[in-house]
């Protein structure tokens, strides 16, 4: 259906609509009346066909489940506003057509047949237009030729008068560089995170009622999340374990299947950096030996790293011809020139690995797990079948614990529910988060190849925790509050010290006899050439933002963000420079966005002026029972 987007009502509703998002308040809506029963609406004479605006509901569903992966229900498209969307975007188109009309604006055939040879709905895998495909695409439509080539003729009508509306519209000069100038403004700054060390005294324990009256205050910090009172059956690989059947002839297939990891030769991690000739190797080894240059050094000046020269663990047979060189030594170092395939090569050799030597014996118990495991997974997958058969004949969880080697278990889960036991799972996650009650028994796999299923015996509803059994959480919450007050205010008084100092204000008398008054800015960290958009390396982005409200040098701020203090001081402003080259690229995506801005103010004035002008009629009832076709 999304392929249809090239027919009539869609090149402007869907492609130049992202301009536009209208709703239908404020026009004078009449109800039905003069219009057919096969239409939602009109403006005007224009009217809109229920078919059009299913299908654009359809769509915009389909498009929003590409995006994100969910298909939505129509409820949950109704939740969303896609309908109002789409009516939004056919009435404007709606107002573009009975504006067209009234204007006798239209196009010739040569345009519509163009357009219609072109479209990529009707063209074969070789971009020829095919008149099978083309006929055969509007029958599943529903749409005749006739009907479909007129719908064409008009989509090209208002694209003309779109065009003429906002065709050469551009965002004022002035506007778009005071906007560059605010985005590449840069600032200097001091700033400082103030701590509980920063308080005169620890803050003092409250009293009692004082904790009780914060945790009533509070009460959606120390609430209870909904919970899931659930009982499961589950069977997992490792409780098999113990009780599957392995003989010896299979861990023997399973041990020489995994020969190269038990046994080993020696090996050597090696590094190999290969010259194009032998002159050339070896006047880098000489260098190396006399200490001027190291190996990754002499891999740089090849324009190459230490990773991209690494061979890794090697034998000295895979070494070939440079195998003796490299074992002969017994610590790190580079050996060479040696000759390789790619030309002569120095071989640095980092670590000695000792040969791996471990018998089927010693190998017994690690195969025992490994196989016992993957033979419970197939024991499983065999039990499946009479494990759904029994569930569908009305088993209980109960019946599976009693009747076969699934074990029982209950779990009062929620999304705080740590991850352990069952609840490690995220297919049991996915599936207890939402379970209802009553919900027909079924089995699910777990990802190590076991099984379970569920049944929600209660949901409790969020509530407060009890004082006694949170006491402590509500002291530690109390406290910290608290002391992001005190610190705001020991922030606050710093900001009136630096104001002042920045203002050039004297000092009080009592400040300069009190040796003890300390330096408003001492701790200061700085940063230089801070961006708007970049902020400062942890630092909250609304510190960096309060920062830039700041309009005076000198001037200061105290700020509380994420739960932290901090004291902001601008330092220098540092202006954009619109002509430098690194300024262009901004220019132009601020010119595009404005631009596109005055645009669709512009376009949206016009449509909503022309529906005025028209007259918008909406049929309730054809309306109602298009979004009842809608699943």
């Amino acid at each position: 259906m999304s392929s249809l987007r090239t027919k009539g009502k869609s090149t402007v509703v869907w492609l130049l609509m992202g301009l536009l998002l209208l709703g239908l308040g404020g026009f004078g809506i009449t109800n039905f009346s003069g219009i057919s029963s096969g239409a939602i609406g009109a403006v005007g004479s224009a009217e809109i066909d229920s078919r059009d605006y299913v299908r654009g509901v359809r769509s915009d569903m389909q498009g929003f489940a590409m995006q994100t992966g969910q298909v939505l229900t129509a409820e949950q498209a109704r939740a969303i506003g896609i309908p109002q969307q789409v009516q939004g975007r056919l009435f404007a188109a709606a107002a573009l057509e009975a504006e067209a009309r009234r204007i006798g604006l239209s196009v010739g055939d040569e345009t519509v047949l163009r357009d219609i040879t072109t479209a990529p709905a009707f063209q074969t895998a070789g971009g020829q237009f095919d008149a099978a495909v083309y006929q055969d695409v509007l029958r599943r439509e529903g749409l005749t030729p006739a009907r479909f080539e007129e719908d064409m003729r008009m989509d090209a009508a208002r694209l003309l008068l779109q065009g003429a509306v906002v065709g050469g519209v551009t965002a004022p000069q002035t506007l778009r560089d005071t906007t560059a100038r605010w985005i590449l403004e840069r600032r200097d700054f001091s700033w400082e995170e103030l701590t509980a060390d920063d308080l005169a005294a620890p803050i003092a324990a409250p009293a009692e009622e004082t904790l009780v009256a914060w945790h009533q205050a509070n009460a959606a910090q120390f609430t209870a999340p909904e919970r899931r009172r659930i009982t499961y059956a589950w069977l997992t690989p490792e409780m098999l374990e113990s009780t599957v059947q392995l003989d010896e002839a299979a861990l023997r297939e399973l041990y020489q299947s995994r020969i190269d990891e038990f046994q080993q030769p020696e090996r050597r991690m090696v590094e190999r950096l290969v010259y194009s000739s032998q002159a050339e190797a070896e006047a880098a080894k000489a260098r190396l030996d006399a200490g001027e240059v190291s190996f990754e050094q002499l891999a740089a000046e090849r324009g190459l790293t230490l990773t991209d020269i690494d061979l890794g663990e090697r034998s000295e047979s895979e070494l070939g011809a440079a195998g003796a060189a490299v074992f002969a030594l017994d610590q790190p170092g580079v050996v060479g020139p040696l000759p390789t395939d790619l030309g002569p090569a120095l071989f640095s050799m980092n670590a000695i690995l000792d040969p791996v030597d471990i018998s089927f014996e010693q190998a017994v118990p690690e195969l025992r797990g490994e196989a016992a495991a993957d033979r419970a997974r197939r024991v499983i997958e065999e039990q499946a079948h009479a494990l759904e058969d029994l569930l569908a004949g009305g088993a209980s969880l109960e019946d599976l614990a009693a009747e076969t080697d699934m074990e029982l278990g209950e779990i009062e889960f929620s999304a705080e529910t740590p991850s352990q036991g069952i609840a490690a799972y995220e297919a049991f996650r996915e599936r207890a988060a939402a379970v209802t009650e009553g919900e027909f028994l079924q089995l699910h796999e777990l990802d190590d190849g076991g099984v379970f299923a569920l049944r929600l015996d209660e949901l409790i509803e969020p509530e407060l925790i009890p004082f006694e059994q949170v006491r402590e959480l509500v002291l530690a919450d109390w406290t910290a509050a608290e002391t992001r007050r005190e610190l705001k205010i020991r922030a606050e008084e710093r900001e009136l010290l630096l104001d002042s100092e920045a203002n050039g204000d004297a000092p009080s008398p009592a400040a300069e006899t009190d040796a003890a008054t300390p330096d408003p800015a001492a701790g200061f960290q700085t940063a230089t050439d801070v961006e708007r958009n970049y902020g400062i390396e942890g630092v909250p982005a609304e510190v960096v933002t309060r920062g830039f409200q700041l309009e005076t040098v000198g001037d200061a701020a105290a700020v509380e963000a994420e739960g932290r203090v901090f004291l902001i001081r601008l330092d220098a402003i540092r202006p954009a420079d619109l002509s430098a080259a690194e300024s262009q690229p901004v220019l132009s995506g601020v010119a595009a966005r404005l631009t596109e801005s005055v645009q669709s103010d512009l376009f949206e004035a016009y449509v909503r002026a022309l529906q005025a002008s028209h007259g918008v009629t909406l049929n309730d009832s054809a309306l109602n029972a298009a979004n009842a076709m809608i699943q």
